[in-house]
């Protein structure tokens, strides 16, 4: 079974772990209209980015206060196999994400983030560091680590840590963060500092599952990483702080076809029209075999056509992918012709809109916009006809 992880992140489970630990006031940007941030030598100034998240966007977390407490050094082991600590990176403002080397789920909209934050920063961005810590007790090996790294296309712009168990228990800990494995699946808290060039813990961020907020937590972590780098330079406003509602299911969305049948043309959901809809991205390809995935596709399309059940569209999860040509060349490497359309969500707002929670994710969409069910992960060979079937029989 495919690992996955889980971001469940509940205000009573955070209080005792992340927020009671450090005495935080507030976890969430839910209830939080704006914070002040002290910069380095103890001045503070409001931040643009989190001045314009409001109480109404979810989806963002303007960050809480940490005080400026010493972060716990550590030392581990990169994706390179070399030896890093901490300690080193002084002098510089460190981003420290705590991620599931297997992820699916919030990780890469995590590290996505942090990658979008460094170029907002500009010229800037040689004053951070990117550190991921592993967060998968069951994958701790340095080639978990580099295979992430390789699929993200961070390989050059993170370290990304590994260790002993005991090792990464002991960073866990004195992080306050929780991670735990259940049936080879992992939860873990999705937690972000900042940490100033003095090594002083600065501010935490908590990544929600919300694809196109990526854009938005990437503006606030820049702006609030310029707050502790010297002269605290000015960041480029680059998208709007308003809630994204997504795309939902029973709205009509025209898109391109970029794969797939038919070539060329449109597709269109919602509306009215029945569909099922898979939610793909093509950095799953090592663990999941993904030409495979997308060619088994075609035996539900031949049946669904015999059988006049809903059509299947493909989505591929462009906002999360690495490059702008990830899709096309991982359809160049299908050996055959898909029988079915492949879109792109370019925005992420049609996985928020359809409620998507990981990479792959299938849903059955009624006419009236109703889904009628959902899958997390591809469906065994037959199996997803079964459950398509399944579906209509109790929806008549």
């Amino acid at each position: 079974m495919r690992q996955r992880a889980d971001y469940q992140v509940s205000t009573t489970r955070a209080s005792s772990g992340l927020a009671g630990r450090r005495g935080l006031l507030t976890l969430f940007g839910v209830s939080v209209l704006c914070l002040l941030l002290a910069g380095c030598g103890g001045a503070s100034s409001t931040v643009s980015g989190l001045a314009r998240v409001t109480a109404s966007n979810s989806a963002v977390d303007p960050g809480t206060s940490l005080g400026g407490r010493p972060a716990p050094n550590f030392s581990l082991v990169d994706q390179f196999g070399r030896r890093v600590t901490l300690a080193e990176f002084r002098g510089k403002a460190v981003v420290l994400a705590f991620v599931e080397s297997h992820c699916t789920t919030i990780c890469p909209l995590t590290t996505l983030s942090m990658v979008q934050s460094l170029r907002l920063l500009g010229r800037d961005a040689r004053d951070v560091q990117l550190v991921g810590i592993n967060a998968n007790p069951d994958a701790t090996r340095v080639s978990d680590v580099r295979d992430y790294s390789v699929a993200h296309d961070m390989m050059h712009d993170w370290v990304f840590l590994t260790g002993t168990l005991p090792a990464l228990k002991r960073v866990w800990k004195d992080y306050g963060v929780f991670v735990q494995a259940v049936a080879g699946n992992i939860d873990h808290e999705p937690a972000m500092y900042l940490i100033r060039p003095d090594g002083r813990e600065q501010t935490l961020f908590l990544t929600q599952m919300a694809y196109a907020a990526v854009p938005q937590q990437a503006q606030v972590l820049a702006d609030a990483t310029a707050t502790v780098l010297h002269g605290h330079p000015a960041i480029h406003t680059t998208v709007s702080m308003q809630y994204q509602r997504g795309i939902a299911p029973k709205a009509s969305i025209s898109l391109r076809v970029v794969g797939g049948t038919p070539v060329g043309g449109t597709v269109r959901l919602g509306g009215g029209r029945p569909h099922l809809v898979v939610f793909f991205a093509t950095w799953t390809d090592e663990n999941s075999n993904l030409s495979a995935q997308l060619l088994a596709l075609n035996r539900y399309q031949r049946t669904a056509a015999r059988r006049g059940w809903p059509p299947l569209v493909a989505i591929d999860e462009a906002s999360t992918e690495p490059s702008p040509t990830a899709l096309r060349t991982a359809l160049a490497r299908v050996p055959a012709r898909l029988d079915y359309p492949v879109v792109s969500d370019s925005t992420g707002d049609i996985a928020d809109g359809y409620g998507v929670q990981d990479e792959p994710w299938i849903e059955l969409v009624s006419s009236k916009g109703k889904v009628l069910f959902s899958n997390d992960g591809w469906f065994p060979t037959g199996a997803l006809d079964k459950a398509v079937q399944k579906a209509l029989r109790h929806r008549s």
